[in-house]
């Protein structure tokens, strides 16, 4: 059974609160969780990547994180810096349309698998 993108792996895990902290990706730190995030869906995080003059802002599906540290302000991911700098971009306009939930599920989903 494939794992459930949009759910938090652990019942404790929200993403309210977790503004500002760091993501970090298998291979390193990508950016921040972004202030938007508590507007979204709350099946996903906005991830804003590098600086900000050059970063993009990413949706991450809540269900990718593998771990909140709220000592360190920190999170972690199950996918790869160049994963996330290939997501789709935030769309804000289209931010609530099912067709984006479906690309965004289409392109996360497909790293998870072969996932235990």
């Amino acid at each position: 059974m494939e794992p459930d993108i949009w759910t938090y792996r652990y019942d404790t895990w929200s993403s309210s609160g977790i503004d500002g902290y760091e993501v970090h990706a298998i291979d390193g730190n990508i950016g921040n969780v972004d202030g938007a995030t508590a507007g979204v869906d709350p099946r996903c995080v906005v991830i804003h990547t590098g600086a900000w003059i050059f970063g993009r802002r990413v949706l991450l599906p809540v269900g990718v994180i593998e771990d909140v540290d709220e000592e360190q302000r920190s999170v972690r991911v199950a996918l790869t810096k160049e994963q996330i700098k290939q997501a789709p971009e935030l769309d804000e306009a289209s931010l609530h349309d099912d067709e984006t939930r479906s690309r965004l599920g289409e392109y996360y989903g497909r790293f998870f698998l072969n996932a235990p």
